[in-house]
């Protein structure tokens, strides 16, 4: 019982761990080369609804962080993340938060994406987004469970289905 009380604490702060590797695809940058600072200036779409597209990062403009290169659109986007990484990282070292819900590591595409209590989560296809929207609290509270115990699992190294990323944009 302790256990949950915690892990609803988590829930509730919006904080999951970040310990683990980051989840890299094959453009070699963390979040497929997305500004992860460029949610958080996004009006969210209604559940059940696609995203709007998140900003493309620049191979120029980059910060490392939890072992991964991440890109951004702008400088004063990479200074706000260095600022403070943990509220942009992705949860779940960016690998799909249903995946984790679910108790395993699995890819992130970027454009499936959900900021809930100032936290991003990611999910890998559309299909596992509508899962993940039908209960959205239940999920975050059994990935931040099931978090605990895999975290410390090496990345997936799998391909994001259904995705062609392109690597962040050059100058």
């Amino acid at each position: 019982m302790k256990f949950l009380k915690i892990a609803a604490a988590f829930t509730l702060l919006g904080v999951p761990a970040f310990a683990g590797p980051q989840y890299i695809d094959g453009t070699g940058f963390a979040v497929s080369g997305y500004d992860v600072v460029s949610y958080f200036a996004l009006d969210q779409s209604a559940v059940g609804t696609p995203q709007t597209e998140p900003a493309q990062g620049r191979a120029d403009i980059t910060a490392e962080h939890n072992g991964a290169t991440f890109a951004f659109a702008t400088v004063e986007n990479r200074d706000a993340f260095l600022a403070d990484p943990e509220r942009y990282t992705p949860a779940f070292d960016g690998h799909c938060a249903y995946g984790v819900a679910q108790g395993g590591k699995v890819p992130a595409n970027p454009l499936l994406w959900r900021i809930v209590d100032d936290q991003l989560y990611l999910n890998i296809t559309k299909n596992v987004v509508m899962f993940w929207e039908e209960d959205i609290p239940g999920n975050i509270t059994a990935a931040v469970t099931n978090w605990t115990r895999i975290d410390d699992d090496a990345a997936s190294t799998r391909a994001i289905p259904q995705w062609t990323s392109a690597a962040p944009v050059t100058n």
